[in-house]
């Protein structure tokens, strides 16, 4: 495994928090299958000190008084949302893979590379006008964010911001996403 910092770190936050970001990122080949390099946060959410610094800089990036809730995309989004969302005061709710909310849910299904993903929310989970604030930990391709996104609007909800740690830039998730604003803390 190797670090994956850089001098040169980029994201939309600045230098500072994207070299921070990027030296608690650790890069392992061929997992979960060969060719993939897979970029390990752990080591970000292990370091108390650098996690609660990311944190903050997401909730200083959005304000603390801009959305009503934090949405977290499974399953490493749950971390981040819990996070903001106790750090501000607001609730958080999951969306989850289908099948895992015991209530009834509005449910989107989309394409991945491999076959078909579907997503769900409670939908009782926001109310009209509820303002939302959408996090993960890696922002790829874009489609689960798109499905999550358009879920969240479905279920009533209002996405006022959306913000991942990691952006893999050349994967182009961040144009899928146009023209909704995405707030990545490092893009490699």
């Amino acid at each position: 495994m190797t670090e994956t910092h850089s001098t040169a770190a980029r994201g939309d936050s600045g230098p500072e928090v994207a070299r921070l970001v990027a030296s608690r990122v650790l890069d392992v080949p061929d997992f979960p299958k060969p060719g993939v390099m897979f970029k390990d946060l752990m080591p970000l959410f292990a370091d108390g000190k650098v996690f609660r610094e990311v944190i903050d800089g997401i909730v200083e990036y959005h304000g603390r008084d801009a959305f009503d809730v934090v949405v977290g995309i499974e399953a490493r989004g749950f971390v981040v949302a819990a996070a903001i969302a106790y750090a501000t005061g607001v609730g958080v709710v999951p969306v989850r893979k289908a099948g895992k909310l015991p209530r009834p849910a509005h449910s989107v299904s989309y394409e991945l590379e491999y076959g078909e993903a579907t997503l769900e929310v409670h939908e009782d989970a926001f109310t009209a006008g509820h303002r939302v604030l959408v996090v993960d930990d890696v922002l790829a391709t874009g489609g689960t964010a798109e499905a999550t996104l358009d879920l969240v609007e479905r279920a009533g909800g209002t996405v006022t911001g959306f913000t991942v740690l990691l952006e893999l830039g050349f994967l182009g998730g961040r144009e899928r996403l146009t023209p909704r604003p995405v707030h990545a803390l490092l893009t490699v």
